[in-house]
């Protein structure tokens, strides 16, 4: 996926447990290494907070400030409140990223993306790509001998990092 922002959009997406974090940080570290700009969106499942009660930021939200920008030298941080329960689409959530090479997304696994999955039978998960015709490959632990994608080795950071800019059509970085 292509935006106006962004050179390209790639997910990676599994079940709970699977690594998805773990491997989406091995990634980013790869392709940063490569001369890439990588940004990331994550997809949380829960309640989740990444203020801390009693910083400034989170008394500024308790008041009931919608948005909280907090910055410093070193890094910023939007914090927006969600008015319904309705939560921001992948769309909306890139519009706020300042523009990248590649923009990884980590779960949405239900958006129409193209997507690595990342699947580990130990988890007792079913897979994804039967059901999702934009997996491009699987990243496993284990072989997939009856699996019709390309099976890539959860643990080869560079051939899944290679997969990622051949399919993205990414331009090679300075």
């Amino acid at each position: 996926m292509k935006t106006d922002r962004h050179g390209a959009v790639f997910g990676l997406a599994g079940w709970s447990g699977s690594g998805k974090t773990t491997l989406v940080e091995q990634v980013v570290s790869h392709l940063v290494g490569l001369g890439y700009d990588v940004a990331t969106v994550k997809h949380a499942h829960h309640h989740f907070d990444a203020d801390i009660p009693g910083k400034d930021s989170f008394r500024h939200r308790q008041a009931g400030a919608r948005q909280v920008l907090v910055s410093s030298a070193q890094r910023s941080a939007l914090f927006s409140e969600h008015e319904s329960s309705d939560e921001p689409d992948l769309p909306q959530l890139l519009q706020r990223l300042a523009p990248a090479d590649l923009v990884l997304v980590e779960g949405f696994k239900k958006y129409p993306i193209e997507k690595i999955e990342i699947f580990r039978p130990s988890v007792g998960k079913p897979r994804l790509y039967p059901e999702d015709d934009l997996v491009m490959a699987v990243a496993s632990d284990e072989a997939l001998d009856d699996c019709p994608l390309p099976v890539l080795d959860l643990s080869d950071i560079a051939a899944i990092a290679d997969f990622i800019i051949v399919q993205t059509k990414l331009k090679q970085a300075c």
